[in-house]
């Protein structure tokens, strides 16, 4: 049964900064919580993807979809994946967008061309529509340090709604163990989203 708070449908960018287990551990907790997710990966993060993570994944958006479920052991059709240029993707317009979605990682690319409003892939599109219909855009930037055009970017795009949430894990929770940093970072998301979970022990357990 899923909780009636939590969202039904939420889009996940994952683009080519480096921290793809973040993005995978994403979409792994938010099919097991039952949520619809609308995959969109860039070209550099298909190749972040095989670096990071060893994972091969096609460039056909069925054959992706088939290769996450596998992944994931997830029930056919709970992630959907659509192509960078899949411009009838339900993703592209405002009379169908998402609950919220989340780009993690988020190149300073990808922030920079949301912040302008452009919309030259599905991802940029993606995000202008969430924004414009006022549904939650969390962005989990990846780079470090940050320059001035990082930083405007960041203000402008937290003044027209989004979160930016530089992927900066705490330790607290005392780690042992890579997967353990990267679901503190999920946690975070997942809190923003109202999705629950239990990744890890919060601040005073």
């Amino acid at each position: 049964m899923t909780d009636p708070l939590q969202p039904n449908r939420v889009t996940v960018a994952i683009t080519g900064a480096s921290g793809a287990r973040y993005g995978l551990r994403l979409v792994e907790c938010l099919a097991a919580a039952g949520i619809q997710v609308d995959l969109l990966i860039s070209q550099a993060g298909q190749v972040v993807l095989k670096m990071e993570a060893d994972l091969e994944v096609p460039s056909r958006p069925a054959e992706a979809e088939d290769f996450f479920r596998k992944h994931f052991g997830s029930q056919p059709g709970r992630i959907r994946v659509f192509g960078r240029q899949e411009w009838t993707a339900p993703v592209a317009s405002g009379s169908n967008p998402p609950d919220a979605m989340v780009v993690c990682p988020c190149t300073s690319g990808t922030l920079g061309r949301i912040a302008a409003g452009l919309s030259s892939s599905l991802i940029e599109r993606a995000a202008d529509v969430v924004l414009k219909e006022r549904r939650p855009l969390l962005l989990v930037v990846r780079e470090t340090p940050f320059s001035s055009i990082h930083l405007e970017n960041m203000l402008r795009l937290t003044q027209a709604g989004a979160v930016v949430m530089p992927a900066s894990p705490g330790f607290y929770h005392k780690p042992t163990s890579v997967e353990a940093i990267v679901d503190f970072m999920v946690a975070r998301i997942l809190d923003h989203l109202s999705v629950r979970h239990a990744l890890m022990r919060r601040w005073g357990e």
